[in-house]
C-alpha cells in the first residue's frame, strides 16, 4: 500500500499544478467560441462584434450641474457624478483584448456635450467646457478602461444645460430629450503601433434600441457601409496607416434617417506605425 501511496503523491501534485495553471491564466480571447458574433467584411475591413464579458449589470450613474457666474460665463460647468457597482480608476478585466487602446488610468466616464468629442473623466467632480453659448445636451456614460461603454439603463445620465453671458436675457427652448439619439464615442485621435490592428467602434443609444426589424445604425468605414442591427462595440480590422473616416447615421426599419438631434456623425482618426 505504502508503495502505491508514494507513486500516487507526484500524480496529485502534477494535477493541483495543471488545475491552478488553468485557473489564473490570463484570457486574452475577446470572443469565445461558443459566441455567436457579428462579423462583416467589405473591401478588406472586418467589423467584429465586440465580447465584454463583464457587462456591470448593476452599475449606476447620476448627475448633478453647477458652477460660478463666471464659469458659466465662458460655457464652463462643474459636472457631479454619484455612481454605484462601478469603480473608476480600475483596470477592466480582460482590457489586453486583441490589441485595442487601453486607458492606464483605468475606468472612467465619457462626458459628451452636443455630440462633440468626448471628454474623458477620472473623478466624480470635474469642470467641464462646451464649444459656444446656448442650450447643451449633456450626455455621460460608464466606461471600461479599454474605452467601450456601459450599456445598460442605469449606466448614462442624459440632461440639458445653459452657459454663455447671454443666458440670463435669452429664452432657450427646452430640448426634447425623448427622441431616439445615437451619439459618437469612439474611434478618437491617433493611434500607434499596435493600437491600429484592431480599433475599437463604439456608440451610444438613448431611447432606442437595434433590431433585425427596426432601427439600425449604418456605419460608413472609408466608403464602405455596414448595417448594424445590434448595439454593442466592434473591433475593426483592417484599416489603413494614414487617415481614415469613420460616418454613423440612425436610421429606421425603412432606412429613412431619423429625426433626432446630431443624426448623422462623422469623424476621423489618422493610424501610425
Amino acid at each position: 500500500m505504502k508503495k502505491y501511496y508514494f507513486l500516487l503523491l507526484p500524480l496529485a501534485f502534477i494535477l493541483l499544478i495543471a488545475a491552478t495553471t488553468k485557473k489564473t491564466k490570463k484570457q486574452t480571447c475577446s470572443n469565445p467560441k461558443s459566441a455567436k458574433l457579428i462579423t462583416q467584411t467589405k473591401n478588406g475591413i472586418t467589423l467584429t462584434e465586440l465580447y465584454s464579458p463583464e457587462s456591470f449589470s448593476n452599475a449606476k450613474i447620476t448627475q448633478s450641474f453647477g458652477g460660478s457666474s463666471e464659469d458659466l460665463d465662458t460655457n464652463t460647468f462643474s459636472a457631479n457624478y454619484t455612481i454605484e457597482n462601478y469603480e473608476l480608476g480600475k483596470q477592466t478585466g480582460m482590457s489586453g483584448i486583441k490589441t485595442c487602446a487601453n486607458s492606464a488610468k483605468g475606468q472612467h466616464i465619457h462626458n459628451i456635450i452636443d455630440n462633440q468629442p468626448y471628454t474623458a473623466l477620472y473623478d466624480l467632480n470635474a469642470k467641464v467646457k462646451a464649444k459656444n453659448d446656448g442650450q447643451h445636451i449633456v450626455l455621460s456614460f460608464l466606461s471600461r478602461s479599454y474605452h467601450e461603454s456601459i450599456k445598460n439603463k442605469n449606466a448614462y445620465t442624459i440632461s440639458s444645460t445653459i452657459t454663455g453671458a447671454s443666458r440670463t436675457v435669452i429664452r432657450y427652448a427646452q430640448p426634447d430629450l425623448t427622441k431616439p439619439m445615437l451619439f459618437y464615442s469612439r474611434p478618437k485621435g491617433e493611434y500607434t503601433g499596435s493600437e491600429t490592428d484592431a480599433v475599437l467602434l463604439d456608440f451610444y443609444l438613448v431611447n432606442c434600441d437595434l433590431s433585425k426589424n427596426g432601427y439600425y445604425v449604418s456605419a460608413e468605414v472609408n466608403g464602405n457601409t455596414f448595417k448594424l442591427t445590434k448595439w454593442c462595440g466592434y473591433f475593426m480590422e483592417g484599416l489603413p496607416k494614414g487617415e481614415n473616416t469613420i460616418k454613423l447615421r440612425l436610421l429606421d426599419k425603412n432606412g429613412k434617417l431619423v429625426d433626432s438631434p446630431f443624426n448623422t456623425s462623422e469623424r476621423k482618426i489618422i493610424l501610425k506605425k
